[in-house]
């Protein structure tokens, strides 16, 4: 490496301690990096893309009224977006794969999607013309290039990478499967806040006047709303982009020459691996089916809600919020305990086990709201049993993919988190666009406009019905025979061992010192406790001359503080031991 190479280098702005990761244990803990990398930063971040997904389509429909003036735009953008959906994921895979610095090869994308997504949301809607009416064709200008910067360009760089980091996390399968458990719930967290709570305050965004909406106060209080959503948004990738980190990666820098690590792996070489995997074509078939299935249900939601319940005798925008929210609250209780159950079961019989039962039983709990769709609590009950079976695919998925990942790194010495994650990134992102064709193309089909909520069609209760419910129950019935055939979890420790020679064996021929991983972090995490010990003590030591302190009498009492924590937390451990050997 010559010189002017090696002060490029120093200069990189990720060199810089300000934006190094505040993680610095060796092992992934729940506290800070699951708490606030993987859940609180992730949800924050995620809330405004949740909206979008669900609220999107009906601002076009009902705020815009496209479908009085544009329908074939409402029905064929999120379709056509979708070869730019995927161009862009291409791009974030490939620029993955090129990163090299000192935060990472993921984390450093995060931080690009800042500035992306807020000038999406401000093309989306705050850009638009107030006057609708005599600017059909500039609204639909800005909405296609809004629509496209968001969902091809600055979701990719955000999901993706926010996705790839619990591969690159750690290789402990079971710490994965808790960080992977965590950072999925955070989707439930950020589709909560918006199929929850949002729809009770529906008509703040929806605003109508005798049933009627009115665009200008819609779309006037629309603009306020995504200024809020943009803030959460940023505070949140921040959050996320200091509390995590990548030791998958950094392993390759600690055993590998400089050289070595410069050499991306190729898309073709990636894709020779990848397409003759069975364990990632399962893989990529079952995240197309589960996202589409899920995107199918959380767009038509709303719709589905207005159409076949009343409130105070007739159907309205208002009904249609209320029933909707009461619903995402019931379907959110049995997801919430299957975070807690999920990780604990995946231990006992397996991820892909796990995700196979489960996809059993939501799809007996989608064939139950066939009985009586238009009863709301045999709708509930229906929902209710398929949000519990689908806990294990939502939690444990990305856990299993990263053990695929692993066994082709075992197998044939390259990683493909580059190609895998471009194609997950582009069906999550891709697939809003896809559901919301399909909903659009029912809508259409049927002559769906905004004056039609008053007196719903049985032909639009039946599309719903189909969209909204069996569209989902049959992705869960092709993920169950799917999942007959997933088998890589055998495989793992067998795969770790074969990793971590190929590393020692790469860096004797190099000429380096061969350090165990688990040795390697140790030895961090001791020099980081050092560090943090000493500016400890320069801290209370100024602290002491400013104030007048006894230097020796304040260092006392905070290690008299921190034994008394030291032997409480002994304690406990204890009792939780003594409690354990009792029900044994």
């Amino acid at each position: 490496m010559s010189e002017g190479t090696e002060q490029k280098e120093k200069k990189s702005i990720f060199e810089s301690p300000l934006l190094s990761s505040k993680v610095k244990s060796a092992q992934a803990k729940i506290f800070p990096e699951g708490a606030l990398g993987y859940f609180l930063g992730p949800t924050l971040a995620l809330i405004a893309n949740s909206v979008l997904s669900n609220y999107l389509n009906q601002y076009m429909t009902d705020v815009l009224d496209m479908m009085n003036w544009a329908a074939w735009f409402v029905t064929w953008l999120p379709v056509i977006s979708v070869i730019f959906v995927v161009i862009g994921n291409i791009l974030v895979g490939r620029l993955m794969d090129r990163s090299r610095t000192k935060a990472g090869k993921a984390r450093p994308l995060l931080l690009v999607a800042i500035p992306l997504s807020i000038l999406a949301l401000l093309v989306l809607f705050v850009f638009s013309p107030a006057d609708v009416d005599n600017n059909h064709t500039l609204i639909m200008v800005l909405f296609a290039i809004g629509y496209n910067l968001w969902f091809a360009i600055a979701y990719p760089f955000y999901y993706t990478s926010h996705a790839a980091l619990v591969n690159l996390s750690t290789r402990n399968s079971k710490d994965r499967s808790l960080l992977a458990t965590i950072s999925n719930a955070t989707t439930l967290a950020a589709m909560g806040l918006c199929t929850m709570i949002l729809p009770f305050f529906i008509g703040l965004l929806f605003v109508s006047d005798n049933g009627v909406i009115d665009q200008a106060a819609s779309m006037s209080h629309w603009k306020i709303f995504v200024i809020a959503l943009i803030v959460l948004l940023a505070v949140g990738i921040i959050v996320e982009y200091f509390f995590t980190r990548e030791r998958v990666t950094e392993e390759s820098f600690a055993n590998k020459s400089a050289e070595t690590q410069k050499k991306a792996v190729s898309v073709k070489q990636q894709a020779a691996v990848c397409f003759k995997d069975k364990f990632w074509i399962i893989m990529i078939v079952f995240f197309f089916l589960y996202q589409l299935g899920g995107m199918l249900k959380n767009v038509s939601q709303f719709y589905y809600c207005q159409s076949y319940f009343m409130h105070e005798g007739q159907f309205s925008k208002d009904a249609g919020g209320l029933w909707s929210g009461q619903l995402a609250i019931y379907g959110a209780i049995p997801t919430a305990l299957g975070m807690v159950i999920a990780w604990p079961l995946s231990n006992k019989i397996g991820k892909g086990r796990a995700i196979l039962f489960g996809a059993i039983l939501s799809a007996v709990g989608g064939a139950i709201g066939f009985i009586a769709p238009d009863n709301f609590w045999v709708v509930t009950t229906s929902f209710i049993i398929k949000a519990l079976g689908s806990t294990p695919s939502m939690y444990l998925s990305l856990a299993l993919l990263a053990d695929i990942l692993d066994h082709q790194e075992a197998k044939h010495g390259i990683r493909t988190d580059g190609l895998t994650m471009t194609i997950y990134g582009a069906i999550m992102a891709g697939m809003t666009g896809i559901a919301t064709g399909i909903l659009n193309i029912a809508l259409n089909a049927v002559g769906y406009t905004k004056e039609m909520i008053p007196n719903p069609t049985p032909a639009l209760q039946s599309a719903m019905l189909w969209v909204f419910i069996g569209g989902e129950t049959i992705c869960y019935v092709l993920i169950a025979i799917l999942f007959i055939f997933m088998g890589v979890e055998k495989y793992g420790k067998e795969d770790h061992e074969t990793i971590k020679e190929r590393q020692k064996q790469e860096a004797l021929a190099a000429g380096e010192e061969w350090i165990e991983p688990e040795e390697r972090m140790r030895r961090e995490e001791e020099e980081f406790a050092r560090q943090a010990e000493e500016a400890r003590i320069a801290e209370l030591k100024a602290k002491c001359e400013k104030k007048g302190l006894n230097f020796e009498e304040e260092e006392a009492k905070y290690e008299a503080a921190r034994e008394a924590k030291r032997k409480a937390a002994e304690a406990k451990k204890a009792l939780r031991e003594a409690k354990k050997s009792k029900k044994e």
